[in-house]
């Protein structure tokens, strides 16, 4: 056979390989595109989490007067309920020993009109309704205490269902005045840790 078609046919069956054959640079470049896709996303990912952040930093302003005249209604239903159930109970029994049971609610009336009450009913002055709150609040307790000791002791002139009534209204009582405190945000819980992400982020 003649030599150079012997060549030319080598070089066309060459040059029909090479056209059917995917070069190795493509799989470097598909990588370095994947990897420039990668970057974006994962930057994209720490400013979305970077703004969840901000914006649960920004605490919403309390509207100080809806807050003033909850806490104000509540502040001074629990010294009225208070004050009636005592008087009601030492009415029922009146003698000098049962005169016990209206010194509680006395001082605690006397502190929830005079002293929590001109502070949370503040409008004005968001500290003042701070210090408000946490005074009825420990009010709260106090009364409760008072009726747990009324409702153990062996003996009571009275009945003690009036008293586990009394009971029930301090418990809401101190339910309610801390969950103004801490809903208002004028106290701020701590926060529990971030958990770490122990599943990896698939970019696709």
């Amino acid at each position: 056979m003649n030599p150079k078609r012997i060549f030319a046919t080598l070089c066309l069956l060459l040059a029909q390989s090479e056209a059917f054959t995917v070069p190795a640079k493509t799989g470097v470049s598909v990588s370095t595109q994947n990897n420039s896709n990668a970057f974006p996303s994962t930057l994209r990912n720490s400013l979305m989490k970077n703004e969840l952040k901000k914006s649960q930093a920004l605490h919403a302003t309390p509207d100080l007067e809806v807050v003033a005249l909850v806490a104000g209604q509540e502040n001074y239903g629990l010294a009225v309920v208070a004050l009636g159930e005592a008087i009601w109970s030492f009415l029922e029994a009146p003698s000098v020993s049962h005169a016990k049971v209206l010194i509680p609610a006395t001082i605690a009336a006397i502190v929830l009109v005079a002293v929590s009450g001109p502070m949370v009913t503040n409008t004005s002055d968001p500290a003042a309704i701070k210090l408000g709150l946490e005074i009825a609040t420990g009010v709260s307790v106090g009364l409760g205490a008072s009726y747990i000791a009324r409702l153990l002791s062996p003996y009571s002139p009275s009945a003690k269902e009036i008293a586990f009534l009394g009971l029930l209204v301090s418990i809401a009582g101190f339910f309610s005045f801390s969950q103004n405190l801490v809903v208002d945000e004028f106290v701020t819980l701590p926060s529990l840790p971030e958990l770490p992400n122990i599943f990896p982020e698939n970019d696709f």
